[in-house]
């Protein structure tokens, strides 16, 4: 397996651990079940009726997510072989990264997707954010130095 493959699987999955987990936790505080939540991350695909699926439209959510997260993965850890400094500074290129997803994700993915319209919410955004710079840009960017420095 090559470094760059590493790094990938490496930062992807963290990723996809770290921003589940978050994610878990933050809906099940609001009383969100662990199968709502992931319903609700395929209801982008699915619409609506995502949430008369059961346990498969949540596995589906499941795998949309990590599927995200290595493609999140993907992109930084090819976008090193352009712009090495990514590596030389790769907490502020993590954090800034996570910001960046957050942003994509929001701006481009979401409004793309079958999710109902939500209204912006500040602390929302401010959380999510947080959450993208520590549990997607930076391990993102820790698994690229290992294996690619």
């Amino acid at each position: 397996m090559t470094n760059l493959l590493r790094a990938i699987l490496l930062g992807g999955l963290s990723c996809a651990v770290l921003d589940a987990a978050a994610a878990t936790i933050d809906f099940g505080m609001r009383g969100v079940s662990f199968t709502r939540l992931w319903q609700g991350v395929a209801s982008g695909l699915l619409g609506s009726a995502s949430f008369q699926y059961g346990a498969a439209s949540a596995a589906l959510g499941l795998f949309c997510h990590v599927l995200i997260a290595m493609v999140a993965a993907s992109v930084f850890n090819l976008a090193i072989r352009y712009l090495p400094s990514l590596i030389k500074y790769y907490l502020l290129s993590g954090a800034l990264y996570g910001v960046t997803v957050y942003c994509f994700m929001n701006l481009v993915v979401i409004p793309l997707s079958a999710l109902p319209k939500r209204p912006f919410s500040l602390s929302g955004a401010i959380k999510q954010i947080i959450v993208h710079i520590f549990c997607v840009g930076l391990p993102i960017a820790l698994a690229a130095r290992r294996y690619l420095k």
